[in-house]
């Protein structure tokens, strides 16, 4: 799959699960420090994004996984 095709898809899942605008999501936006996700939201992101995709995440690595660039390389090496 392309990968600006997975940037798109990851980009509409976190402004869908965190309810933020997709044009503020740039590469290096993080999921914590600059959008606020909690615990609970970053547990929905992963799942959400575990649907979108027909993938399973690994929890150990998707702990780290926290930007934009950061969930599109990390589904990317699963798709």
């Amino acid at each position: 799959m392309d990968k600006a095709v997975i940037e798109s898809r990851v980009k509409k899942v976190i402004a869908t699960v965190l309810g933020v605008d997709e044009g503020q999501l740039k590469p290096d936006t993080n999921f914590v420090f600059d959008l606020g996700a909690d615990s609970q939201q970053s547990t929905q992101l992963v799942l959400a994004l575990e649907e979108e995709f027909g993938v399973e995440f690994e929890m150990e690595q998707a702990i780290e996984v926290q930007s934009v660039s950061g969930a599109v390389d990390y589904v990317s090496g699963l798709v």
